[in-house]
């Protein structure tokens, strides 16, 4: 079973330049292979594969003047950007033909500098962690091309990660979201009776949020009322935005 665990991330300047242009890099070569792909199926309705089109808008794209920037960004996240298509598409035909459940997914569409959302994926070739952080270590996150960047690790990784993509939101700021393969929780949790070693009573309850019968009583995070207090905060400053304007729209 796969599992996201996401990160702040906390680039200096530099970092957050090199983190612009590969962001750019990995939207223009994401928006040169759709257009390639609409343009073949409108042609003659071909399809043009994944191998192919990597060795189109990526090898022989930055040999030209106008994309020779591509090699100034790690190729990683390049190549993913093109796999990610293939995965859109994909998704787009199974739920035309039905295999797919759940709501409609539609065609890819071409992304903008102006998204509120920009990312980039790096494979376990592209990046590392040193110490481990599966480990219990607080690790460091190096990226390909862009270095060592600062994490704060909230909480440890439970197995080594097979990815990692870096996302800048609306807001402007950074976050890693790893993907860890963790066992089934079926089999986590097949235990047999001679390795439980006590029974303990839990009692739920509003004053606090569990009583265990031993007596240990479990705070309440009273996750609900922080939120609403931050809601209400954040729908004032909103209040104050001028309707049309980027910040609001942040």
């Amino acid at each position: 079973m796969k599992l996201r665990y996401n990160y702040r991330l906390y680039p200096d300047a530099p970092q957050q330049a090199a983190l612009a242009r590969l962001f750019g890099c990995v939207r223009a070569v994401w928006n040169d292979g759709l257009a390639r792909r609409k343009a073949a199926w409108k042609a003659d309705r071909a399809r043009i594969s994944g191998p192919r089109l990597q060795q189109i808008c990526i090898t022989a794209a930055k040999r030209t003047p106008e994309r020779d920037w591509l090699a100034q960004v790690s190729p990683v996240p390049l190549q993913q950007s093109l796999r990610d298509l293939d995965v859109a598409y994909g998704n787009f035909f199974a739920s035309v033909s039905g295999r797919r459940k759940g709501p409609k997914v539609g065609l890819p569409v071409f992304k903008s500098r102006r998204d509120h959302r920009q990312s980039a994926r790096f494979t376990t070739t592209a990046f590392r962690l040193r110490p481990s952080v599966a480990q219990g270590a607080e690790g460091v996150l190096y990226l390909a091309k862009i270095g060592k960047i600062e994490v704060r690790w909230s909480r440890e990784l439970p197995t080594a990660p097979s990815s990692v993509t870096v996302i800048k939101d609306a807001a402007g700021r950074y976050f890693a979201s790893f993907v860890v393969d963790v066992p089934d929780d079926s089999q986590a949790l097949t235990r047999s009776d001679t390795e439980v070693d006590a029974v303990t009573g839990i009692d739920l309850g509003l004053n606090h949020y569990a009583v265990t019968s031993d007596g240990e009583k479990i705070p309440n995070p009273k996750w609900l009322r922080r939120r609403e207090r931050k809601l209400k905060k954040l729908q004032r400053a909103l209040s104050r935005k001028k309707k049309g304007s980027a910040n609001r729209a942040k």
